[in-house]
């Protein structure tokens, strides 16, 4: 290990990764149904995982173990997904309407300064989308 730089245990001699993926924050108009958020949030963060990012979706895990219905769960799967928003690279807005969260998320992206883009962009500019129609959207 060189001098002045930390290895955590059990890393020593490990090359590190040539090249990380940045995170992507996924949104879109999600619906009352968590059947088909789930169905519609694993294809998105597929579709954004194979163009070379870390999908982040709190609509994919905190719903598993917070309950929207209690007021401070409520509040703190607000505050958890914009935390989570904060250290992402990009938002990515998903989907082909934009409701009040989307637009929320676009909003918190804009004071952040993190770079907002749709699902198509990013597929387009990694060279990915289809030729008519742009992406799979589901």
């Amino acid at each position: 290990m060189k001098a002045g730089r930390f290895c955590l245990p059990g890393t020593a001699g490990r090359k590190e990764s040539a090249m990380k993926r940045p995170l992507a924050y996924i949104t879109a108009p999600w619906s009352k149904n968590p059947y088909k958020n789930a169905e519609n949030a694993a294809s998105y963060c597929r579709q954004v995982y194979d163009a070379g990012y870390s999908p982040v979706c709190p609509i994919l895990f905190l719903p598993l173990f917070l309950k929207d219905e209690i007021p401070q769960e409520h509040k703190d799967v607000i505050d958890m997904a914009r935390d989570y928003l904060r250290r992402s690279h990009v938002l990515v807005v998903c989907g082909h309407a934009a409701d009040e969260t989307v637009k929320n998320d676009i909003a918190t992206a804009e004071r952040l300064r993190t770079t907002a883009t749709t699902l198509d962009g990013i597929l387009t500019v990694k060279g990915q989308g289809r030729e008519k129609g742009g992406a799979h959207h589901v």
